[in-house]
């Protein structure tokens, strides 16, 4: 069954702003973007640290948050 997006792309573009997101305690934000797909939402790509038994390893963070229904509507 598909999800009928509740904002136009023109909506979305005039108010979508950027979201904070929190990855083991470290705060980020993912941008406003529009995807080559056709969806919309947000992307967030960063590097955190993480505590693995006493040692430090770097992670690496890749983030869509993509609105569902989006990638249905008619393109401007």
């Amino acid at each position: 069954m598909a999800t009928t997006c509740p904002v136009s792309r023109d909506q979305f573009r005039q108010n979508a702003q950027p979201i904070k997101v929190i990855v083991n305690g470290v705060e980020m934000t993912a941008e406003v973007k529009e995807f080559r797909t056709g969806s919309f939402g947000w992307y967030l790509n960063s590097k955190a640290t993480v505590d693995v038994g006493g040692a430090t390893v770097t992670v690496q963070i890749g983030a869509n948050l993509t609105v569902v229904g989006s990638k249905d509507l008619p393109q401007d």
